[in-house]
């Protein structure tokens, strides 16, 4: 689920890259649904939502340290949900890192491609891996507040299940026949104290009959 996210958000944010560098001119505004989404080609040296522009080499550095550690702790993942969460943040990281280090104007510090412009809700322009970065990040913030693990357990049912190994443990740490019951115990001396009883009236009869 991982790769396949990673490569699903990198190969659709590589493809809308091209399809607007080699259809539309820079800065020109292109109406979809009117006001409510428009293309607009521009390039941006920031991060995402054209954040920071001054900052180019910081965000490659961060991008290339980003993804070492996806790909480090993916191993540790043994849920959709988690999967889904670092394939997001992989392709889109993955896609704007791309364009840093393979456009224009050099090697590291080249300018990402924006031309999503939504202005009834955010001012700035963005691409397909500012989507997906953003929604693993939402996310990882509701999985996050569920208590959901990343084997895919919640929190609570992950302590009870813990509760019961312990307790299975100290069962059989003090482990042995198990005591009687104190009921028992004084209904078994009740038992043989009767039958003693019983004895001695019978045997005092029989020495009688015989003299």
């Amino acid at each position: 689920m991982l790769v396949g996210a990673a490569l699903a958000v990198y190969g659709l944010d590589q493809l809308s890259k091209y399809l607007v560098v080699t259809n539309l001119t820079e800065g020109e505004v292109v109406q979809v649904l009117g006001p409510v989404l428009q293309w607009q080609f521009v390039r941006n040296p920031g991060a995402a939502f054209s954040l920071a522009s001054g900052m180019t080499w910081i965000f490659t550095i961060l991008a290339a340290g980003v993804i070492t550690f996806i790909v480090w702790f993916a191993r540790r993942i043994h849920s959709i949900a988690w999967a889904l969460v670092f394939g997001l943040l992989l392709g889109g990281v993955l896609g704007n890192l791309t364009d840093r280090l393979l456009r224009e104007p050099s090697f590291g510090l080249g300018h990402v491609i924006d031309f999503i412009s939504t202005p009834w809700m955010l001012p700035a322009i963005y691409n397909v891996a500012d989507i997906a970065i953003v929604s693993s990040m939402v996310l990882f913030m509701i999985l996050t507040i569920r208590g959901v693990g990343l084997d895919g357990t919640r929190e609570s049912k992950r302590s009870d299940a813990a509760r019961d190994a312990e307790a299975a443990g100290d069962a059989e740490a003090t482990g042995g026949p198990a005591a009687p019951a104190p009921g028992a115990a004084t209904a078994d001396g009740a038992d043989g104290a009767a039958a003693g009883e019983g004895k001695t009236p019978l045997a005092g009869t029989q020495l009688a009959a015989e003299s």
